[in-house]
């Protein structure tokens, strides 16, 4: 079972809201139905999904539903589940603003009311021509497949009042609303009230934040030790310059020691070589004065060089 079917059954299986239900069938039977003066036609893979409209259209008007089960083995065998309406339904196509009198009435003179009814309208989409990516085997992607740019345009305004902000992509003949945020997907899902689904993508979505902080901390802790080494092998390679040069001694007795225990442990870092020689020593020197001891070297070789090349 994909994570789309998984929300979209959870989805299905929720009560029924009263107030909202006749936005869902409405943004439904407009994206995923076929319709004219005399019949409504609903072609749906998803039995619950199925379901859940038959249940809807019954309670709103009490018409007769003519159900057909067709199993389809094209690449692989299901179920496709056919409801047919054929009675009233010139007054269940104006009652839910999708077509009157010969016209298909535009989807944003459907009157949204409220927040509820703009879920409604969206969840109803979802179930029709949504779906969204397992985010266990992906990335984070939720997306809603329509034929119009006027309607991509449409659904996109209404979520982005609903704090989702989307994308409109055409996708050869058909425009795309999609969204990545995983926060965005998030909140629709807790929007549809789908708590099962929600709290699946927040346990992949924490499991995969985690990994991640853990991969740049490694990633940084693997830069500052290339970074240390690389210092270090400069360090060396300049106290090696003052001894063939008979340098050392214009150094004063803490650098000097510096440079010795800098010669012991080339790869460690100032703060683990200033631990080092207090501990050893006796003497306190911090990662700062660690620092400015290896200034002093660095000057002392540039100076001396600048000299040989005059």
């Amino acid at each position: 079972m994909t994570f789309t079917t998984r929300v979209k059954e959870e989805i299905s299986k929720l009560p029924f809201d009263y107030v909202t239900v006749r936005s869902e069938l409405s943004s439904f039977i407009r994206y995923d139905g076929k319709y004219a003066k005399n019949q409504i036609t609903l072609i749906i893979e998803n039995a619950s999904v199925a379901r859940r409209m038959y249940k809807i259209i019954k309670m709103l008007y009490g018409v007769s539903i003519y159900v057909t089960v067709r199993i389809q083995k094209r690449f692989r065998t299901k179920q496709i589940y056919i409801l047919e309406v054929k009675d009233n339904v010139s007054f269940i196509l104006e009652d839910l603003s999708i077509y009157k009198d010969n016209k298909k009435i535009a989807p944003e003179e459907y009157l949204l009311e409220n927040k509820e009814d703009k879920i409604a309208f969206i969840q109803g989409l979802f179930l029709a021509c949504g779906s969204i990516s397992d985010p266990k085997v992906s990335g984070y992607h939720m997306e809603f497949v329509v034929h119009a740019k006027k309607d991509a345009t449409y659904f996109s305004k209404v979520l982005k009042e609903l704090d989702i902000p989307t994308k409109v992509l055409k996708r050869n003949n058909r425009y795309m609303i999609y969204l990545k945020s995983a926060e965005n997907i998030s909140d629709l899902i807790k929007m549809f009230n789908a708590i099962n689904s929600l709290f699946y993508f927040e346990d992949i979505r924490i499991y995969r934040d985690h990994k991640n902080m853990v991969n740049r901390l490694n990633n940084c802790e693997i830069a500052n030790q290339e970074k240390t080494i690389k210092a270090g092998m400069v360090q060396i390679e300049n106290i090696k310059y003052l001894k063939d040069n008979n340098l050392v001694d214009l150094l004063d007795e803490r650098t000097k020691d510096v440079l010795k225990y800098r010669e012991k442990y080339p790869d460690v870092s100032f703060l683990e070589l200033s631990e080092i020689i207090s501990s050893e020593t006796g003497k306190q020197i911090g990662k700062s004065g660690i620092n400015h001891c290896f200034i002093k070297m660095r000057d002392l070789v540039k100076r001396h060089k600048e000299k040989e090349n005059e």
